[in-house]
Parts: C-alpha cells; structure tokens; sequence
C-alpha cells in the first residue's frame, strides 16, 4: 500500500488540504467588527461552512482513497470528488475574500498554495490510479 506512489501523493493531497484547517488564509493588522471574515483580523476556513465542507470532503476523500488501494474504480472517483472540491473550495475562499469589505487591508498568507498543491497531488495520484489499472489489465490479458 505505501510502497505505490500514488499513496504518497494521495497523502500529501491530504495532508495539503487538511493543514489549511488550522493555518489562515489571510490577515489584517486588527480585527473588524463588520467584516464577517476578519471579525478576529484572520480568516480561516473556519469563517465559512461551504470552505468547511468543500475542504474537509477534499481531505476525507484522499485519506480514504489511500486505503482502497483493492479498488481503483472506486480510488479514481474518490480523488475525482476530492479534486472537484478543491476546485470549489479554491473558488468559493476566493470570492469570499475578494467580496469583503476588509480585503483591501488583508495580508494574503502564502498557505494560498496548499489547495493549489493538494490539487497537483490529487490530479497525479488519478494519473496514477490509471496507470495501475492499465497494468493490472494488461496483465490479466497475458493470463
């Protein structure tokens, strides 16, 4: 299981998307009571249930795929689901930010990239998964 490499980046998409529930995605020098992103002056994925969920079904799904390593059809739609969240996720944090009215004081924090790398990862664990799956059948066909 740990020796294929699509486990490690199914990991490291995990890892990735799940670190951003405790890093913020932005700061302001100080809190602002009318912004419902920097209420505490950092905004995290916490401020919103749709980051919320969109993330962690992205951290789920891949953690989950590492251990259906018997079932590829299966591992290939789990990493799609995760990669669509990303996608989501990715989207709606950045309309959030850019839509309130203290993003013009906020400090982006270079965490920005870990959804952008939970997603490479992602995307090459499916290249992966694929690939795996073509063996296998190329294998069966020999027999």
């Amino acid at each position: 299981m740990i020796q294929r490499v699509q486990t490690i980046f199914l990991l490291l998409a995990a890892a990735a998307s799940l670190s951003l529930f405790s890093l913020p995605l932005a700061t302001t020098p100080q809190a602002q009571s009318a912004s419902l992103l920097f209420a505490d002056s950092a905004y995290r994925l916490t401020d919103h249930w749709g980051l919320l969920l969109a993330f962690g079904l992205a951290g789920l799904a891949t953690l989950l795929g590492i251990f259906l390593f018997k079932n590829r059809g299966l591992q290939i739609k789990l990493t799609r689901l995760a990669i669509g969240a990303l996608i989501l996720g990715s989207g709606l944090a950045v309309t959030l930010l850019l839509t309130d009215q203290a993003s013009a004081q906020a400090q982006w924090a270079p965490y920005w990239a870990l959804p952008l790398l939970a997603l490479v990862f992602a995307v090459l664990a499916t290249r992966y998964i694929r690939k795996d799956e073509q063996i296998v059948k190329s294998m069966d066909r020999l027999r």
